[in-house]
């Protein structure tokens, strides 16, 4: 079985592309009356979400 070195240049790991996520969609959030929170989502006119309660996300 033949044997030898690898050069530290030819390492996969150093040239592997780095993995793509897809986009995000854009959310904007609106009042539509004191206490009624809407989310709409850029370019989607078919759905949009209404709570009565939202939170602030902790990090």
């Amino acid at each position: 079985m033949p044997t030898g070195t690898q050069s530290g240049t030819d390492d996969e790991s150093e040239s592997a592309p780095e993995p793509e996520f897809p986009e995000r969609p854009t959310v904007s959030v609106c009042e539509s009356c004191p206490g009624r929170t809407v989310f709409l989502e850029t370019d989607n006119t078919d759905g949009w979400i209404a709570s009565d309660l939202t939170v602030e996300p902790t990090q």
